[in-house]
């Protein structure tokens, strides 16, 4: 089940600490990328689920669902590839925000998919916000890792 909260329809300011490269190249990776990520999952929305969603906005090329480092497992996000720019910004506008399995998801353009990307980066292999979190969260998989 979908619901709508407020949109911020707009690229974060957030930037990828272990991007390669410099600030220009980024830019223009950022100005013609049509990979998006999408973050605050739950572990147990499925790839069906983001596609039956997010296809809404765009014909999708491609979706990396994010996985647990050591578990092979969903962490909590994912990447959605569209075919076109306009569609990967049609997604921000109107899909950010959006309540997706009970959970309030983030969208934002990145700046493309490298092989690796799709593993948690955090200590235990899922994702380091977890690893922080002192909440129960069962749609992530319960306490955060202690």
């Amino acid at each position: 089940m979908t619901s709508l909260v407020p949109s911020l329809g707009a690229p974060s300011s957030y930037r990828d600490q272990r991007y390669i490269g410099t600030t220009e190249k980024l830019a223009r990776e950022l100005a013609t990328s049509t990979t998006l990520y999408v973050g605050n999952l739950s572990f147990y929305t499925t790839e069906e689920q983001i596609y039956e969603l997010f296809s809404k906005v765009g014909d999708i090329k491609r979706i990396i669902m994010g996985l647990d480092r050591e578990q092979k497992t969903p962490c909590g996000f994912c990447f959605v590839q569209y075919h076109t720019r306009s569609a990967a910004l049609r997604c921000m506008q109107f899909l950010n925000g959006t309540r997706l399995d009970e959970r309030i998801i983030r969208t934002d353009i990145d700046p493309g998919f490298d092989e690796g990307r799709q593993y948690g980066r955090g200590r235990s292999g899922g994702q380091v916000r977890d690893e922080h979190r002192v909440d129960y969260d069962a749609g992530r998989g319960g306490l955060g890792a202690q």
